[in-house]
């Protein structure tokens, strides 16, 4: 956890000099419940607050939801999630009994977002119980596409359960 931290520290202090690279973006990636969303949400109000920059939260199950319960502002929802200056996408390909939730469609959407946003250099903020090789098992371009963008700011948190994850505290 200590390296999640330190690394989005490093990235809040980086950004205006990586924005616009293409290395310009942070994963923190694996173990439930370690505060992968909790320090990427820090991040997102922190260069909202403090350096005026536009940042879009998708939470991945929620998010795509709400885009097929609307399919008529698809596009323009897409748009947005393309050109924000930053997009954090929390729990990408959402694990369900151990397997990556990811349909065609969202995995085709998500490209779509993704590879407009790496030809453009345009920052994402990546959270995800999966690590890179799970995201590239579920689509190798996006998988590989978000760790080349990501690959100077990414960290995988593995471990005991019970001593990563706040909501078992306790519990043993």
């Amino acid at each position: 956890m200590k390296d999640a931290y330190q690394t989005a520290h490093d990235y809040y202090t980086a950004f205006y000099e990586v924005r616009e690279d293409r290395q310009n973006s942070i994963a923190l990636l694996g173990q439930p419940g370690s505060g992968k969303t909790h320090l990427l949400s820090a991040l997102a109000n922190n260069l909202i607050r403090k350096k005026g920059v536009a940042v879009q939260y998708f939470p991945f199950v929620e998010g795509f939801n709400n885009l097929r319960d609307d399919l008529s502002a698809l596009d323009g929802k897409i748009d947005r999630m393309q050109r924000v200056d930053v997009l954090l996408i929390d729990d990408l390909f959402k694990p369900a009994k151990g397997e990556p939730r990811a349909t065609a469609w969202q995995v085709d959407q998500m490209y779509a977002v993704i590879n407009h946003r790496y030809l453009n250099h345009k920052p994402v903020m990546v959270s995800s119980e999966l690590d890179i090789n799970a995201l590239c098992n579920v689509d190798e371009a996006l998988g590989t596409r978000i760790f080349e963008m990501c690959k100077d700011f990414i960290v995988t948190i593995q471990g005991d359960r019970f001593e990563l994850n706040h909501r078992l505290a306790g519990a043993m």
